[in-house]
Formats: structure tokens, sequence, C-alpha cells
């Protein structure tokens, strides 16, 4: 395939075409699903399927990548190539994506100087190492090479965080000596601000938007009046946080007429087609004038469903693209099984407290610090030191929180603090030699705008009475390997893992039910689900038929705040993300 910009067209084999792609991340759906995607793709008359690359996810630690599994890049490429489809590319290095972090490695922050996403040398040395991986990936299927894939974005929204035009350039040139040679672009709001600090000269500019077409290119047109017309995000729908009154949707009938107008202007890409899900601890979060986490699902109101189920929204754009199709529509796959497997007993038990040395390695601190300085990024941290006189009503302070902190005094619980608190205060009463323990949640790290590089954990001082008091034992709590956890002690304590064990005969996919739970989150066959929490929208965690074991599966839900019921998990065949308008 020969594909290039000729004037204001995107030619395919000297012929010109609209582009009519969606959203499809490759690290947010099974690897056995992917196939059933890009059918449904084609069903609905799109002729390219567009990614993002996660960076952190491929570098979890730092100099050593992962393309197994979900994050099988080329594996998708490829198999997208085989189902007759386009590919367009956006390895970042930052695209935000309501991911932790933006897609940005935590281990960045334990550097000292650096400064992400601009001509910061540290940050380059690290980004470079992962572009040069990520591109040996990409390169061999680039169209160029007869492969599928077209083009390449060059950061993501930049003009809506920053202003270093050396910085895009750098990224442009470095794409293009790694041998990156289909068209590059970049992605921005319409108007002028974000166009005119977020793209480079020999880079194409699209632009990003969920309706108003027209409004949305009035600036584009004065100043690329040349360039190909193309939507690279038309959000379908939007994300879901914690503590929403109601899961987001827009009404399908709509988008299908602003996708009709954006055609009549040029092409387009559907964000998302598919969202996914965020599963283990990789929810990021919006922080403005509060901080508001995303929840575990990514279902985004898209076109499939987050388990991959056709829409109403799909069948309105299937009317509006099969104008544009050169051949009939392939008929649209059945959805996939989904199945009730009914209750689980979560009848074991085991005590956080009486845990916690069996799950990590405590490290000796004379004050807290932060979670990165401990050389980890995700999940949770205590801190834990023994009072070395009597309180009365005293005020235990912070500096800042990251994000979610739960104090306890012997093992009791006497107060909570959120990053949105006007206050980081609670205050106890103990006598000497009582423990304090200090359990602080990573919620997701902010992943869009300057307060992108706020770190976890207990973040500055941490005062008694205005004064610190020294001498702690910190525990490290990614909570990715829960092997050591013993089911027969703490049993009485209110912090805790439940674990149940149940047998299936066919695996399918389904959707998991935590009613009497208060907030945790569930690792099912040690694969990390996601987290969940009873204030909502999301009230079921999606489970993928390939994380369930014919014969015997263990459930883990650990379960951080107290039950609110009973310690029962349900399986069913019909998910919950809220309520709708």
């Amino acid at each position: 395939m020969r594909f290039e910009i000729v004037g204001k067209d995107f030619v395919r084999d000297g012929k010109p075409i609209k582009i009519i792609s969606g959203a499809v991340h490759y690290f947010r759906n099974m690897p056995d699903t992917w196939a059933d995607i890009f059918k449904k793709l084609r069903a609905c008359g799109c002729n390219c399927v567009e990614t993002y690359c996660a960076w952190n996810a491929h570098e979890k630690q730092p100099g050593v990548f992962d393309f197994a599994k979900n994050l099988d890049i080329a594996k998708f490429i490829e198999m997208a190539g085989e189902a007759g489809l386009m590919v367009i590319v956006r390895p970042g290095p930052y695209i935000c994506s309501e991911w932790d972090f933006g897609g940005l490695p935590w281990w960045l922050q334990r550097e000292q100087g650096l400064e992400i996403r601009c001509m910061n040398p540290v940050y380059i040395r690290y980004f470079n190492r992962y572009l040069d991986r990520i591109c040996d990936k990409i390169r061999p299927y680039l169209a160029t090479n007869g492969g599928p894939v077209i083009m390449v974005q060059c950061e993501n929204e930049y003009g809506s965080y920053g202003d270093d035009k050396e910085y895009l350039a750098y990224l442009r040139d470095g794409f293009r000596a790694r041998g990156i040679d289909v068209p590059l672009f970049t992605s921005d709001g319409g108007d002028a601000h974000h166009l005119l600090d977020g793209t480079v000269e020999g880079v194409l500019s699209t632009v990003n938007f969920g309706s108003h077409v027209k409004e949305n290119f009035m600036v584009h047109d004065v100043l690329f009046p040349d360039s190909p017309k193309m939507c690279m995000e038309m959000w379908d729908g939007w994300f879901d946080a914690w503590g929403d009154e109601v899961h987001h949707t827009t009404d399908a009938e709509t988008y299908a007429k602003i996708a009709e107008e954006m055609l009549e202007k040029g092409s387009l890409n559907m964000y998302m087609f598919i969202g996914g899900t965020n599963f283990g601890f990789t929810a990021g979060a919006n922080h403005y004038e509060k901080y508001t986490p995303d929840v575990t699902s990514y279902d985004y109101d898209a076109p499939l469903t987050e388990c991959g189920d056709v829409t109403e929204k799909y069948l309105a754009l299937r009317r509006i693209f099969a104008k544009y199709a050169e051949e009939p529509l392939p008929e649209i796959p059945e959805n996939r099984t989904k199945k009730a497997f009914g209750k689980v007993n979560l009848a074991e038990k085991a005590g956080f407290f009486a845990n916690l040395e069996k799950i990590s390695d405590p490290v000796s601190s004379e004050v807290p610090h932060c979670m990165e300085d401990y050389g980890f990024g995700f999940g949770y941290i205590a801190y834990r030191t023994i009072l070395n006189r009597e309180y009365e009503n005293a005020s235990l302070t912070f500096e800042s929180i990251g994000d979610r902190a739960q104090i306890f005094i012997n093992r009791e619980p006497v107060g909570t603090i959120f990053v949105n608190d006007k206050e980081y205060a609670v205050n106890f009463s103990a006598k000497k030699g009582d423990e304090l323990l200090i359990l602080v949640e990573n919620m997701g790290r902010t992943n869009y705008g300057s307060k992108m590089m706020r770190k976890k954990g207990i973040v500055g001082r941490c005062l008694i009475n205005g004064k610190i008091h020294f001498h702690w034992d910190v525990f490290p709590l990614p909570m990715e390997d829960l092997s050591a956890l013993d089911f027969s002690c703490g049993n009485g304590e209110k912090t805790a893992f439940y674990r149940g064990r149940f047998e299936i005969k066919a695996p399918a996919d389904t959707f998991l039910r935590l009613d009497g739970f208060t907030k945790g989150f569930a690792v099912l066959n040690g694969f990390n689900l996601g987290r969940y929490w009873c204030i909502g929208p999301q009230h079921t965690l999606y489970v993928p038929a390939s994380l369930l074991n014919e014969g015997e599966n263990e459930l883990i839900v650990f379960e951080s705040d107290g039950l609110a019921g009973e310690a029962v998990a349900e399986f069913t065949d019909v998910p919950d993300l809220g309520p709708v308008k």
C-alpha cells in the first residue's frame, strides 16, 4: 500500500480517500478480543483503526520492556492489517487518555531536576530509549514497508500543555531518524492558542472535538488552508470519575449526524470505538480545582461497550458510514457470550495489620517520604510508628497527601483524609507505646495539565501537634503478589483481604458485583481487575473470559474501609456502570 498526503487529500495507491477510523487501545483490551473488534470495525464501515501506545505499560521499570500479551503492539498492528484495516499509531511519549500519568512512567518522578514534555535533558534521555524500542515495533509495519501503518503522531495535544517548539521539532526529527517515514501529525483543540503552540512545521495538524465541526475548524482553515481536514479525536462519549452522579452518555443519532458533517469536511477518528478497561491501578485522574480520579471502566459510551457489544450508536454510525463504502458492508458479528456464574462466598479473611509484614518488607525512615522515594509507583503505602508519650486530642497534620490517607491507632480507625479536603488534619488520643499507622492509597496520577507531577503517599512534612515525629517503619504495598497472605490470622480486622474459590465449566465474559464491600480492589486468579468504590457510578467490574479458568478459580478482594454488608461477590451477565440521564 502506498499512502501519502497530496494537497488537501489523503491518497492511497493513487486514489483520494476519506479515513474512517475508530480508536482501540490494545492495552485496555484482551488479545483474544482484538479479532472480534476488528471485524466489528469493518462491519461498521471503518477502514482504519487508531491506537495510543502506553509508555508506562511497556517500561514499568527503567530499561525493562514488556511487549507480551495485551502489550503486543506489533501483533495488534499485524492483526489489524490482516483484517483489512489501515492503522494510525500514537506512541506519545505523552498520550493523556485518562491513563495513569498520561502514559509517562511513574519512575520519572524520582529524577532530580526533571521536567516533563520539554527539552529537559533527563526527560529526553529516557524518552529516547522508549522511542527506540517502540519504533522498532512499529517500523516493520509502516505503509512504506508494505504494512498497514499510514500515520504516526508526535506527542499529543501539546498546545493544551506547553509551548516548547524545539521539543516538538526534536520529536519530529527523532521519528524521522528512527525510520518512521509515513506522514507525522499532531492533534490539538481547534482554538488558535492550541494550534499555534501545538503544531510544528512539516507535520500534519489535526483537531480534537466532539461537536460543532464548522466552528472547530474555523481557525484551522485559516492557518492550514491547503491541508487535509481530520478530526483525530471525535469524542463519542466521555469518561467517568468516582463520585459522578451518572455514567456519561451521548445521544446516538446526534453523534451520527456530527460524524456525517465531519465526513463532508474531511476524515475522522472516533474516540473511542471501544473504550476497554483500566485494569489494575492504571486509571488516571484529572486535577483542576479538585482531584477527580477515574473509575476502572473506560466504557466511554463508545459504539462498542466495554465488553465489545454493539450499541445503538454503532448502528447509527453504520448507516452513515455505509454511504462511503466502496462495497457492501460485512454482516455485524454476534456479541460475545456473557454468563452469570452466581454468588461466591468470600469466607476466608486475612487481616491487613496481621499480614502487613508478610506482604511487605519495612523500610526504616526517620520521617515519612512519598511513595516514589521508596522505589515503587502504584497501590498503597503504610507508615507505622510507636508513640513515645501520651497524646490527648492531638492534631496529626500533613503538608500534602496523594491521595487518600486512613489513620489508625492500635488498628482502629480514627479518621480519613482525602486530597480534596480543606484541611489535612485528624485529631487523635493515644497512650505511650500505642501504634500509629497511616495507610495511603494512590488513586491514580493526573493525566492532563499542570499538576501531573504530584507525587503519592505522604508528601512533605507529617506533624503531630506541629512538631516532627521521628522513627517510622514504611511498608511499600504495590499489591502485585498476594501469595504470602495468611488467611488464618486477623479475622477480626475491618481492613482485610477476603478470599473465595469457585468452579465453572465454560469461561465466558461476566461482571463482578461487590455490593457488600466499600472500597478497594479485586484480584481474579492473580490478575488485578481494578478498583471498586461504593460511591459509584460504576458498580460492576468487567471480567473477560480469558481471565477465568475452566474448573477452580480464586477471587481475592481487598477492603480498606470495612464491609457495608456481607462478604459475598456475585458474577452477573449484566454490567452496571451507573444511572444515565
